[in-house]
């Protein structure tokens, strides 16, 4: 699960919240950078939140000449991108190098050799790769048709800086394509965990605070819904398995240290057990999906109105 850090310190209040919430972005860096050997393959959740992604985009009418795959991970969404607009350039950013030298470099089914070099730009072509936060975005303003952004805003503990900088890069008519997890992720984990110590699990922003945060970006007509998707496992010890293998633990700057030894773990896992159905045990995400366009401004930046001036229908010029 490429950019969710959960096993981490929070409640179910988000943004509105006037308790402190900050994410420690070095450990986040360091934690995903580890998790670029581990990841593929512990992401069930991700793969399916791309898919449905996918699916939506079925219903809007886009043709961008380059997509930005935002916080790509090892790049597993390239080849999707690519083979639904083989025209465009497809460009991987993430700020875990490691992920990005793996998104590069990562190897596809021989059956999607002519749609890569298409998507590289051609044979012996190396996909663009950059190395970015998504809060500080090295691409001039207004050069990016779409972003593709799956589950990169989990990492970020105010969405609204690096909305704006997605924002400025887009061109005018380009769209935002995202998906995050809302404040009833891991609910069971969060239940299980003692809390004497302090939150134990990541605090997710609430999708009205998305959506305020995108209006503030200057975010044009957002659609988002909400889902609950639940993952299954046959322990406690393999969801938390799939946790570290994706860098996705506590990177809070106020989280708890330890769990209390072997008590505290013994304790969090009989709590877990009881909740266990037909032989397995729940994991639930709130997925929250959505979709933003940049309109044409109607501010200039020092404040001014803009006024566009249009030919009345029928009138080809002076008399």
């Amino acid at each position: 699960m490429k950019s969710l850090p959960q096993d981490s310190n929070a409640d179910d209040t988000a943004v509105g919240d006037d308790r402190a919430f900050h994410l420690d972005r070095r450990l986040l860096r360091r934690r995903f950078s580890r998790a670029a050997s581990t990841s593929d393959g512990a992401d069930p959740l991700i793969r399916e939140i791309a898919r449905r992604m996918d699916e939506r985009l079925d219903y809007i009418r886009v043709v961008p000449k380059r997509i930005l795959d935002l916080g790509c991970g090892t790049g597993p969404d390239l080849a999707r991108l690519g083979e639904r607009f083989p025209e465009a350039q497809v460009i991987a950013a993430d700020y875990a190098l490691p992920m990005l030298v793996r998104a590069r470099d990562r190897k596809h089914p021989s059956a999607q050799v002519g749609l890569l070099r298409r998507l590289l730009g051609g044979a012996g072509r190396v996909l663009p790769a950059v190395a970015a936060d998504a809060c500080a975005l090295p691409f001039s303003r207004g050069s990016i048709g779409m972003v593709w952004s799956n589950l990169m805003l989990t990492a970020v503990d105010d969405p609204l800086p690096a909305l704006r900088e997605i924002h400025r890069v887009l061109e005018v008519g380009g769209m935002l394509m995202f998906s995050t997890l809302g404040p009833d992720t891991l609910r069971e984990l969060r239940a299980a965990l003692p809390a004497e110590a302090g939150e134990r699990v990541h605090r997710f922003i609430d999708m009205h605070d998305i959506g305020d945060a995108l209006v503030k970006a200057g975010f044009a007509d957002p659609v988002m819904d909400m889902e609950m998707v639940t993952l299954t496992y046959t322990d406690f010890d393999g969801l938390l398995a799939d946790l570290r293998a994706t860098g996705s633990t506590n990177a809070s700057t106020t989280r708890p240290r330890g769990l209390s030894g072997r008590a505290g773990w013994a304790a969090a896992r009989a709590a877990y057990e009881r909740l266990r159905s037909g032989g397995r045990l729940p994991a639930s995400f709130e997925v929250i999906q959505g979709h933003a366009w940049k309109a044409a401004p109607k501010l200039t930046e020092d404040g001014r109105a803009i006024v566009r001036f249009q030919p009345r229908p029928g009138h080809t010029g002076p008399a």
